[in-house]
């Protein structure tokens, strides 16, 4: 059973924790010691794992100003333990370091990332050629940590520097040469502006659309700097989506690009300065997944909109099923999904993990970017605009998203005594429960009661139910939060002000 101090290190199929001194209240806990048995634990892991010795595994890192100081422990712990150690020059997006173990056939990699957290934080994100370490699996290596095991050290591991990112560049720029046509430089005459952050995504501008003829004026936080002066780089945070959307209509692009911090995830601006994320985002990947997948399915979370099931079963004629919240959740399922015969060619969540199976399942933002780079510029050569594509989409009037403390430590038997009390009233009362949710509880309402839906669910890891609410008309979210308020009233163990202040 994993205990602290490790057990709070584990963050779904992640390590996380704090790296840096600098915030009030946070102390780190990724120190240099926890780092070196990690990594000492993975190394025993690994060679458990493959039944090998002699093993080849990559290492890279975003902007993060930790980066730098992690890969050189994570360096010195895996040539000590007889590893081959790949150590990739600069910058590195999380995509890029799982292509290294099939580009470069490495036994494993890892990214020093911590998404789009804040810069005091850190964290190691692993994979083998088969994909991305498991929840399972992350927990098994912090075991050994705190079994004090780890790889013995021998003599033979050695190290070198690779500029991978040249060799991922090259395949984007191959990709959207074959997509778009028109010889050597063939985006001459289209404009994107791509806002990285302050992240690893710089890379896409200067290695990959300029070599190709783009016009990138507007592009702005290109230069890695891991205290992320500008703004958080997150695509779903509002103010980061603020900042694409204004560089493209100052600029005048064509399309605007956002990326988070590692590059895992992306978001998009049309050329009227309307951005392209949340539903927009997995219609427009839909759209684009199912071209010569007729008929294919489309997973997502399970927050995603009813206008959305209807634009990809009704508009596009695949199928849609609504999973469960977290990107590894949706991309098992897809895969489960293709591996029992049923055609299945993405997988997204509506933050913007977007995995297309013709790119191994891989949520790789930049891989998103292009396909969607490829159709908007082949759409400009023809006269049209990229939004054509989703024009069909109804999208709701009010959405809102709202989250409930549980006040008992043990929260899981709380929440889902909450849940099956709700599901138990709402057949009651008569109303609509979908009979197709992998989580939580989701009822929509018609005409006179709010004209839209709710999803209530529990938080995999935090005592915290997320409560997402959407809309057909003004005023609707709150008809449909008090109905649910009126039934939640009697649950003390909940925090309910978030939703007694909301319908006010």
């Amino acid at each position: 059973m994993l205990q602290e101090p490790w057990k709070h290190l584990k963050s779904g199929t992640d390590i996380r924790g704090v790296a840096l001194e600098g915030v009030e209240g946070q102390h780190v806990d990724l120190t240099d010691e926890v780092v070196a048995k990690i990594a000492s634990a993975f190394a025993l892991w690994l060679q458990t794992k493959t039944g090998k010795k002699e093993l080849t595994v990559a290492i890279g890192r975003d902007s993060r100003l930790s980066g730098s100081h992690i890969m050189a422990i994570l360096d010195d712990v895996l040539v000590k333990a007889g590893f081959s150690v790949l150590t990739v020059l600069g910058m590195a997006s999380t995509p890029a370091m799982f292509m290294t173990t099939l580009d470069l056939d490495c036994d494993a990699a890892i990214q020093i990332t911590a998404s789009h957290h804040p810069w005091n934080r850190n964290g190691l994100k692993f994979f083998l050629p088969t994909g991305g370490l498991e929840g399972k699996d992350i927990g098994e290596i912090l075991e050994l940590c705190q079994e004090g095991k780890g790889a013995p050290a021998v003599a033979g591991g050695s190290t070198r520097t690779i500029a991978y990112m040249d060799t991922y560049a090259d395949r984007l720029k191959k990709l959207i040469r074959e997509g778009v046509g028109g010889g050597e430089k063939p985006l001459e005459g289209f404009h994107v502006a791509v806002d990285a952050g302050n992240g690893a995504g710089g890379f896409y501008v200067n290695r990959v659309l300029v070599p190709l003829g783009a016009n990138c004026d507007g592009s702005q936080f290109l230069e890695p700097d891991g205290s992320f002066p500008n703004h958080i780089p997150n695509p779903e945070n509002k103010v980061a989506m603020e900042f694409a959307c204004r560089a493209v209509k100052e600029s005048g692009a064509d399309l605007g690009i956002i990326f988070d911090t590692d590059v895992d995830r992306a978001g998009c601006v049309d050329s009227t300065g309307r951005e392209i994320n949340r539903n927009r985002l997995v219609a427009l990947a839909s759209v684009i997944a199912l071209q010569g997948n007729e008929g294919g399915a489309i997973v997502t979370d399970s927050i995603t909109s009813a206008g959305l099931k209807t634009f990809i079963e009704g508009h596009l004629g695949g199928q849609h099923l609504r999973f469960k919240r977290g990107y590894k959740n949706v991309i098992n399922k897809a895969i489960e999904m293709n591996n029992a015969g049923i055609n299945t060619p993405l997988a997204i969540e509506t933050s913007g993990h977007a995995a297309l199976r013709e790119n191994y399942f891989l949520d790789d933002g930049a891989y998103l970017a292009t396909r969607i780079l490829i159709e908007a510029a082949k759409m400009k050569k023809e006269g049209r605009d990229l939004t054509e594509l989703i024009s069909a989409l109804d999208e709701p009037a009010e959405s809102v998203e709202l989250r409930f403390n549980i006040t008992e430590a043990d929260f899981r038997p709380v929440g889902e005594a909450v849940l099956a009390r709700l599901e138990a009233y709402g057949k009651e009362q008569g109303w609509a429960v979908a009979d197709d949710s992998y989580e939580g509880v989701r009822i929509a309402f018609g005409q006179g009661e709010g004209e839209g839906w709710f999803l209530l669910r529990l938080s995999v890891h935090d005592p915290v139910m997320p409560l997402n609410i959407e809309s057909d008309i003004a005023g609707g979210t709150k008809v449909i939060a008090a109905k649910l308020l009126s039934v939640l009233e009697g649950e003390a163990a909940l925090d309910l002000s978030p939703l007694q202040e909301f319908v006010k």
